[in-house]
């Protein structure tokens, strides 16, 4: 069953569906009056929707046997340095079909991308439909970029927080994860290509982070971000 998104706002007595959401249904889909679909508000509810009137512009809606699904636990913050070309894009999808709460975008000094003030945007779109494709009900919040070296004086901390390093003497991963069972929030924290500087993994230590190594193998960005966000996710829900 096709998905759409409903703003939280839009779920009221009339509910219905207008911009890209209608016209996708009304124009490509071709949806007529009677049929079903489901909805969310990317807070995690979402309903099965009768379709009662459809037109280009707006596509009425009658909201049946709505229910929730809560976030998984624990919650993931992934502080994600931005690698180069598309691999941010893929980075997001992956992350939301892993359950992620929140991702901050980050510049560190050996950040080679640029992100312009649209990027975030564009990363929003892509948490959507990837929301869409893989039924998830909750859409992860997706920061604007910001400098690791401003990110870092009021960190989005939890119970247990991560950097991935190349650093000496890292704690080992999995029995970091083992040895805080019942976590209920996490962030990670992976740099870019090169790793961050020593000054930025002293400044992640100093605001609580613990460095933590993924292995002997040398990974790329997107790499060790699904390396870690799976690795949280079959630590904790496997």
């Amino acid at each position: 069953m096709s998905r759409f998104y409903l703003s939280p706002n839009a779920w009221t007595e009339n509910p219905f569906l207008d911009g890209d959401e209608a016209k996708h249904l009304a124009q490509v889909l071709r949806v007529q009056p009677g049929a079903t679909i489901t909805v969310f508000d990317g807070l995690g509810n979402f309903a099965e929707a009768r379709v009662l009137s459809v037109s280009k512009q707006r596509i009425d809606l009658m909201l049946e046997l709505a229910e929730s699904k809560p976030t998984p636990l624990p919650e993931i913050i992934l502080a994600q340095a931005i690698p180069k070309g598309k691999n941010m894009d893929w980075i997001v999808q992956k992350a939301v079909e892993l359950g992620v709460s929140k991702i901050q975008p980050l510049v560190t000094r050996n950040t080679i991308a640029s992100p312009g003030d649209e990027k975030a945007e564009k990363w929003r779109r892509t948490a959507l439909e990837a929301c869409k494709q893989c039924a998830q009900f909750t859409i992860p919040i997706i920061a604007d970029p910001i400098s690791f070296d401003s990110w870092i004086k009021s960190p989005d901390a939890s119970e247990l927080n991560l950097i991935a390093s190349l650093e000496e003497n890292p704690q080992n991963f999995r029995e970091t994860l083992t040895a805080h069972p019942e976590i209920e929030s996490i962030t990670l924290l992976i740099g870019p290509e090169g790793d961050f500087t020593p000054q930025e993994t002293a400044a992640a230590q100093a605001a609580g982070f613990i460095p933590v190594t993924l292995g002997d193998l040398v990974l790329r960005v997107e790499t060790a971000t699904l390396f870690c966000l799976s690795a949280v996710r079959f630590q904790y829900t496997c």
